[in-house]
């Protein structure tokens, strides 16, 4: 490039510099483009509720700092911070499995009867009603799902069916005769 184009560029620039410094510090005619004017009266800002709320005002003064309180200007490192206290788990009392509900025989034992050997005894057994009366054997079935197990004086034994779940029918005293 030669001696005289760098001349002109140079006087180019100048005058682009200058044009850029005149329009930004010229004073304007337009007031609405200054950001202040010093000589204007002072004009307050509209606020609706011009009190001061010192209930946030001390909610934020009460706020404390709860970070690493370390000096910024020395070169050792702090110490490291504390091992977390290990979680004691909560004890857990294993529950017993409730067992089956009790098991519920619709009839009454009223007694029983041997044969003369005293191997075969048949207990009679009547339903809830009082209507109708049956009489089974050890060994036998009583209302479709009960097997009678063991037939005493007091009570009788039976053990239903489809679950072997056993039950014990205490012996019922005989109505009076009236």
């Amino acid at each position: 490039m030669s001696r005289r184009i760098q001349i002109v560029l140079l006087v180019l620039l100048f005058v682009v510099l200058g044009g850029g410094l005149y329009s930004e510090f010229a004073p304007s005619d337009n007031p609405g483009t200054s950001a202040t004017n010093v000589n204007a009266p002072f004009a307050p800002v509209d606020v609706d509720n011009p009190a001061l709320r010192t209930d946030i005002l001390q909610r934020f003064l009460n706020i404390e700092y709860k970070g690493v309180h370390r000096n910024i200007f020395s070169a050792t490192l702090p110490p490291p911070p504390p091992p977390p206290k290990p979680l004691t788990p909560p004890v857990i009392v294993p529950v017993a499995p409730a067992g089956p509900p009790p098991l519920n025989v619709n009839a009454k034992y009223f007694g029983y009867v041997s044969d003369g050997q005293g191997s075969g005894r048949r207990g009679f057994f009547a339903s809830n009603n009082n209507e109708d009366v049956i009489i089974a054997g050890e060994g036998d079935t009583l209302l479709g799902r009960f097997r009678v197990v063991r037939l005493t004086t007091t009570a009788a034994e039976v053990e239903e069916v489809s679950s072997g779940q056993r039950a014990t029918l205490a012996i019922e005293p005989s109505p009076p005769n009236g």
